[in-house]
């Protein structure tokens, strides 16, 4: 069994290590050289670095692959379209992990991050922002009163330098963090909104949550953008190398 698995998520690195361990060969795609680094190397593990476009997607597809697996991340929705409409177009089963929610008590929800932006208008206070550097552009407006956390890479810190947020405004860390963390980071910069993504266990939401109703802040969740269907990563382990 050969599988294509699409990750730089944290339970897509768990997952194709799990496979190799069983004896699948994997071939595990990411993004960027951060994410290939995250992941532990090992024999019947191989990671390509890069991003793809569909078509760039159906000619790797075409080199003899059994499935494709979709580990990508809850928000990224175009790629797993991009992965399912080329899995499709090369004839192979298409397996999405999915994400399991975590429910939270007191929470403001938006539909996207402009919609979280809109929000902010009418909410006083410093803002922790921990939905990553691709929504950055949408936050610009509140910069002088954000603080962003995003993954310690340098395009991460140069997008949210030249998007003029201040140096001391920028926390690069990789998460996710404890609510210890989480607290003491909104106690240093007297955070009273703590926006983020329903990121769901590997993404700390929790905690995050936890950490907000401690430090009586209020915490704003951007929605999903859609809703999915797949198995969760022990159905798909168990189903992936039943197969094998």
């Amino acid at each position: 069994m050969k599988v294509l698995l699409f990750g730089g998520t944290a339970e897509g690195h768990e997952l194709a290590q799990r496979l190799a361990r069983a004896g699948v060969t994997v071939i595990c795609s990411v993004a960027t050289d951060y994410g290939r680094d995250l992941l532990e190397p090992q024999p019947g593990l191989t990671v390509l670095t890069g991003r793809m476009d569909q078509a760039s997607m159906e000619a790797e597809m075409a080199k003899g692959y059994t499935c494709v697996v979709d580990a990508t991340h809850p928000y990224a929705a175009q790629v797993s379209e991009n992965i399912r409409a080329a899995a499709k177009a090369a004839g192979l089963p298409y397996e999405r992990l999915l994400r399991p929610r975590e429910e939270a008590g007191d929470v403001l929800w938006a539909e996207s991050p402009a919609a979280a932006a809109q929000m902010l208008a009418d909410l006083p206070g410093n803002i922790l922002l921990t939905t990553g550097s691709k929504d950055l552009a949408a936050f610009t407006d509140y910069k002088d009163r954000l603080w962003v956390r995003v993954l310690p890479s340098l395009d991460s810190l140069k997008h949210a330098l030249d998007l003029g947020y201040p140096a001391a405004h920028i926390i690069c860390m990789q998460g996710p963090f404890s609510v210890e963390m989480n607290a003491a980071t909104l106690k240093s910069m007297d955070g009273k909104i703590l926006v983020t993504k329903d990121t769901g266990k590997p993404g700390g939401f929790l905690e995050k949550a936890e950490a907000a109703r401690q430090a009586n802040a209020k915490l704003l969740v951007i929605r999903r953008p859609t809703e999915e269907t797949g198995l969760g990563l022990e159905e798909l382990f168990f189903k992936l190398i039943t197969n094998n």
